[in-house]
């Protein structure tokens, strides 16, 4: 993971966190138990750092839903 995909991974981590009036920390939880993180975020930096945030937030979430993750 270079510095860029870091600072994105971080970036919407806290914006997936407002979102859903969470902690950060438990963001990060929920996306490290299903490989959100290193299979989707960092992998699909490129693409995924030019949308909108309520757009990959809500991508996020989806991608959580679908692996019976609640938010």
């Amino acid at each position: 993971m270079n510095k860029e995909s870091f600072s994105f991974v971080v970036y919407m981590i806290h914006a997936c966190a407002d979102k859903w009036n969470m902690l950060p920390s438990e963001v990060y939880q929920k996306l490290q138990s299903v490989g959100c993180i290193d299979s989707y975020l960092v992998p699909h930096y490129e693409i995924l750092h030019t949308q909108g945030t309520g757009y990959i937030v809500e991508d996020i979430k989806e991608y959580l839903k679908v692996r019976g993750v609640a938010v």
